[in-house]
């Protein structure tokens, strides 16, 4: 007969705390058309939600809001615009002074000026009118596009051209390669407008199109970034799906009967539901990126499911009445069950500590769906479990049917390794946890910040996109800028800041500084690089005169000249259009951190030499590509931290008050700290850096060490209660609890490893390898470290029968035998 342990053995009055429980469960089942209405109800309205839900990017809200970067970004957007797609078209053979190319780069210029949520004002090429060129004429100077409006149709007209081009040193330089083979186009996009799926289908198009035999076309940019990932969204979905089969697969593998395989995916199907409902309601894109984590959340899922569905198998061995059954597991597993989705859930929603709008979104759209956990795996599991039918393969699910099949396998393997957690073989492991930990903290020390290699880490070395970044940055300056701004502080003045002879100076200083250092920017550019240009030719076109007076007026005069015939349109990148803002440009090669370090470094330098203050103007750090990159893995940097270390005090506080002890709560930090540090020294070893996508996986990773060790701590407690030994109560634990920790750490391997062949996307990819790391690696953990603590602690809370957790069922109806746990313990 069932017992409850140990008070009611002991004939001592049960605690309010135990009643309060059993009274639930057994509210819970005895009103079960009552429970299953309310999960129905809820499903539907929440269902509803799911004509909402959107997987869209929105570029703004990936930046941290309270970074002065991000401000200065939004202050001029203008400057350094990261929302633009460049185009090289590069000759095969020869030179692009051809009929053929230049034809081909005036249609694509036409063509791009059409594209979805294009700013008209900002599509730049050898083609347009904002390439130009200026000469001295007996009237004073003459302005005029480059190539003006048509195409060079004759071998004269491109002798013309290339006259003209060699009389725009600008146009030259940022726009022609050096060996003249390529010439770049460049697309600037409006955010409020942009549909990046859209966007990059006409751009792709427009790239498929212009290659042919004696041309080939690169496309890059923050929005062709983003455009790939869209692209490769169906084939994510794709590889989703098939993780899910997978996963089911292996339920019908190990379970063989019908609850081990609808509980879980009912469950799981059920909490999603309401998870991506929520969302719709709320009207909250979601991030595709960020989609691994709820497919990590369909797993947590199926995990917590074994768990209870393992426990009702070995009462329902005892109780014969499947109902009775569901309501003991239930009484059982509450508390352990939502101690430990609850702490995972925390770790989720403090990710919203970090002002990264996605990041706040993610841990609103996650942390609720990892709450929802509980009503759907804590309490609808057993609801499930009451109507469906008896499985028929109990012996062999408890372990009981004679020394064959996986779960005695399994079983046998991990009694195998709980006997290195106690006695003298303890000791061995007790070293080799300190090498391992020491090893952990030390490679953590070295591990990146942002971006650890040329182009972006989202997509493999040889995609199309990092192709392209590394053929511009070989032809062009490059694709990365940094923007020095220089701010009127009066945003009317009537004597346009931008143009008056100091801001012109600072200017031409901030350049000459960052020219002389020992490892300069790639090229550099600003208002004032037009300027001297533009004097020498309005003073009768003598070399000599090329140098301003720096005075106002011969400023101004300058200025004049410059604009005579053109509009400020066409100065847009270095100046606002009342010429009051204006920005330093300075290019790099490419952004990885160690330049991005060294960008910001020089920036800063550079403003000091000046000073960041004047009388009309200040000067503001930054925007750009660079700077926005650098603002970001500031958050992730500084934010990384706060949120381990509220984590941590959340799971404290939660797991001290459950076991009524500070030991408890220490005891469970442990090895939780210690996964994260190994996971650390992992992503060191496979080159993946810690940026605003891999943040949220050490968080969950976290989150998924903890539910192993509450699992597993509250049933050493549990067996500790009826055996009264330690090594005895670890040995039971670890062949009955450890057996689920070990089989759902083992699907989602098989499970999630296959992404790293499958995946177009280097993300997904590293992200698979680093969530069968977290599995794996909290697995052992959990297994080793917390009986090995419980041994080498021997805490007092567990001798207690006033815990929240450690609550059971009479030892006879385990899957280990208690007599044959008492031999093997006295072995060792």
């Amino acid at each position: 007969m069932l017992q409850r342990a140990p008070a009611a053995r002991c004939g001592r009055e049960l605690s309010p705390v135990k009643i309060t429980r059993h009274s639930i469960a057994q509210f819970v089942m005895q009103n079960r058309l009552l429970s299953v209405a309310v999960m129905i109800g809820i499903t539907i309205f929440l269902g509803l939600g799911l004509r909402n839900v959107e997987l869209r990017t929105i570029f703004s809200d990936l930046l941290p809001s309270d970074h002065p970067y991000v401000q200065t970004f939004k202050d001029h957007p203008n400057f350094g615009n990261p929302l633009t797609i460049t185009l090289m078209v590069k000759r095969k053979t020869g030179t692009i002074y051809n009929i053929d190319t230049l034809q081909k780069v005036w249609n694509m210029t036409r063509e791009a000026d059409l594209a979805p949520a294009v700013d008209h004002d900002q599509v730049l090429s050898i083609t347009t009118e904002k390439a130009r060129y200026a000469e001295a004429v007996p009237d004073g100077i003459d302005t005029q596009p480059i190539m003006g409006d048509t195409v060079p149709t004759t071998q004269a007209d491109i002798d013309e051209f290339r006259r003209r081009v060699d009389m725009a040193p600008n146009a030259r330089a940022f726009l022609i390669s050096d060996d003249e083979t390529a010439t770049i186009i460049t697309v600037t996009f409006i955010e409020r407008l942009l549909d990046y799926g859209a966007t990059f289908e006409y751009m792709q198009g427009l790239v498929e199109r212009n290659r042919d035999a004696n041309h080939e076309v690169y496309m890059a940019g923050q929005p062709a970034l983003t455009g790939w990932v869209y692209h490769y969204e169906h084939q994510m979905l794709f590889i989703f799906a098939a993780t899910v089969c997978a996963l089911i697969l292996c339920l019908i593998v190990y379970m063989r009967n019908i609850i081990g395989v609808v509980v879980p995916l009912g469950a799981s199907t059920i909490a999603a539901l309401w998870g991506f409902g929520f969302v719709g309601w709320l009207n909250i894109p979601i991030e595709p990126l960020i989609m691994v984590v709820p497919l990590l959340h369909v797993a947590r899922s199926f995990s917590h499911c074994v768990q209870f569905i393992e426990r009702y198998c070995e009462i329902l061995h005892h109780v014969k009445n499947k109902t009775k059954a569901a309501e003991i597991a239930l009484s059982v597993m509450m508390v352990p069950g939502t101690l430990g989705i609850v702490t995972d859930a925390v770790g989720l929603c403090l990710i919203a500590v970090a002002p990264i709008p996605v990041m706040e979104r993610l841990a609103l759209f996650c942390g609720f769906w990892a709450f929802m956990l509980v009503p759907t795996n804590i309490f609808l599991t057993p609801l499930l479990l009451s109507y469906l039918p008896t499985p028929r393969n109990i012996l062999k699910i408890t372990g009981r049917d004679g020394d064959r099949g996986v779960h005695v396998m399994i079983r046998n393997l991990l009694r195998g390794l709980s006997t290195w957690t106690f006695g003298k073989r303890a000791r061995f492991t007790t070293v080799a946890v300190l090498i391992v930990a020491a090893f952990s903290i030390w490679q953590t020390a070295h591990v990146k910040i942002g971006n650890p290699v040329e182009g972006s880490n989202l997509l493999w070395e040889n995609s199309q996109f990092n192709t392209a970044v590394a053929q511009i940055n070989d032809h062009f300056p490059g694709l990365n800028t940094l923007e020095i701004v220089l701010e009127a502080k009066n945003p009317i003045n009537p004597n346009r800041v931008a143009r008056q002879a100091e801001t012109i100076a600072t200017m031409a200083r901030i350049e000459y500084f960052l020219e002389q250092q020992e490892k300069p920017p790639v090229a550099t550019l600003a208002f004032a690089d037009y300027l001297p240009e533009a004097n020498r030719l309005f003073a009768g076109g003598n070399p000599k005169w090329s140098p301003l007076d720096p005075d106002d007026a011969s400023v101004g005069a300058a200025v004049g000249a410059l604009m005579v015939g053109t509009s400020p349109k066409a100065f847009l990148h270095v100046t606002d259009f009342e010429q009051q803002n204006s920005t330093v440009s300075l290019w790099y090669k490419d952004n990885k951190q160690e330049t991005v370090d060294q960008a910001i470094a020089q920036a800063q330098a550079a403003v000091d030499f000046v000073g960041s203050d004047h009388p009309d103007f200040r000067i503001r750090l930054a925007t750009g590509t660079i700077a926005l990159q650098q603002s970001v893995n500031d958050a992730v940097e500084h934010y990384h931290w706060i949120i381990l270390g509220l984590l941590n005090l959340a799971m404290f506080v939660s797991c001290a008050f459950a076991y009524r002890s500070i030991v408890a709560g220490l005891m469970l930090l442990v090895p939780v700290n210690l996964s994260n540090f190994f996971l650390t020294a992992v992503m060191v070893e496979m080159g993946i850096g810690l940026d605003i996508n891999s943040l949220p996986i050490t968080a969950i990773g976290i989150g998924v060490g903890i539910d192993y060790g509450i699992y597993l701590l509250s049933r050493i407690c549990e067996e500790f209660q009826g055996h009264k030994e330690y090594d005895t109560a670890i040995l039971a634990s670890v062949a009955t609890t450890g057996k689920a920790i070990f089989f759902t750490a083992t699907i989602m391997l098989l499970g999630i490893l296959p992404w790293y062949f499958l995946s177009e996307l280097k993300f997904l990819a590293d992200m698979g390898l680093l969530l069968v790391m977290v599995m794996l690696i909290n697995m052992v953990i959990a297994l080793i470290v917390v009986p090995l603590l419980v041994w080498l602690v021997k805490p007092q809370f567990m001798t207690r029968d006033d815990l929240l957790v450690g609550e059971g069922v009479d030892l006879s109806a385990y899957t280990v035998d208690e007599k044959e746990l008492s031999t093997l313990a006295a072995a060792q």
